[in-house]
């Protein structure tokens, strides 16, 4: 049984995020940012034509990239590199959909704090034990594979205390993928339904957010915010294990969105502090219950 000296040479793999930072390498494309303000016109034009998605805008001058809309296929920083850029930075997900277009637009601070306290009220009461009940709404299968990682020892999110359930009656946050296929509409509406309040709906995905490639068609509403109300929105085509983690825990409230510092040279690419989260249980080989303290 050769896995048996493996897995005592390797040793314990797992996370510790987001106790400490993680990264999947400098060269990793996570996520892509507007990293300049001085280009030329005409190639600007040039890349909001070449984007599949209509996920690159030229608004007064000034291009934008909505995060929600692109697939990182990568033709804008192929012919407009001193303007975007890939960043292997995961943590993208946002409470509000217009925060996921950068540079980002003006916003009301009133208003994004009130969203931000009244999510965190709502979900005060499902504590440090989250049930997660996903639901593919027209995938094409690689939102699945990210989000089953999570689950794998490398991640494994049951430290935290979130546990994924193929019940919506014992479920507290509805994890949606794909691009929201009208024949799944009365499905979605059924779990919604059985699931207990308080509830939140996470949107995981470029599909999920606006229908990526598919967009709004015959058989696609162009994403899910336009059939449920969406709190959580996790960018990504599809969003990695750690961007799902993230977008998990800024819905729950784990992760204060308050509390954030912008890095150096993202250019509207903000990054959270965190705050030390409390271990589940007192020993890492017993599972986490909600009756602990």
């Amino acid at each position: 049984m050769p896995w048996i000296p493996r897995g005592l040479r390797d040793g314990i793999v797992t996370s510790r995020y987001p106790q400490i930072q993680e990264n999947y390498g400098s060269d990793f494309r996570a996520t892509l940012s507007v990293k300049g303000d001085h280009y030329d016109q005409a190639m600007a034009e040039s890349v909001v034509e070449a984007c599949p998605t209509q996920a690159v805008s030229n608004e007064g001058g000034n291009l934008r990239l909505d995060r929600g809309r692109c697939i990182l296929c990568g033709r804008c920083e192929e012919l407009c590199p001193e303007v975007f850029k890939f960043s292997s930075d995961f943590e993208t997900a946002t409470i509000q959909r217009s925060q996921l277009v950068v540079p980002e637009l003006e916003e009301t601070t009133e208003a994004l704090a009130q969203t931000r306290n009244e999510l965190a009220l709502r979900v005060r009461a499902l504590g440090r034990s989250v049930h997660i009940r996903h639901i593919d709404m027209g995938s094409d299968g690689a939102d699945e594979w990210e989000i089953a990682a999570l689950s794998n020892p490398i991640y494994d999110v049951q430290r935290l205390g979130i546990y994924f359930t193929a019940s919506p009656r014992h479920a507290d946050l509805l994890l949606i993928s794909g691009v929201g296929t009208i024949g799944m509409v009365p499905s979605l509406q059924k779990t919604l339904d059985s699931m207990a309040s308080p509830k939140v709906v996470v949107a995981s995905g470029v599909d999920a957010i606006s229908g990526g490639l598919i967009g709004r068609g015959y058989s696609s509403n162009g994403g899910i915010s336009q059939i449920v109300n969406v709190d959580v929105f996790i960018p990504g085509s599809p969003p990695t294990p750690f961007g799902l983690l993230y977008g998990i825990l800024l819905a729950t409230a784990r992760i204060p969105a308050d509390h954030r510092r912008r890095s150096e040279g993202t250019n509207g690419l903000a990054r959270a502090r965190y705050r030390p989260i409390t271990p589940v249980t007192p020993n890492k080989y017993s599972s986490p219950s909600k009756e602990e303290p």
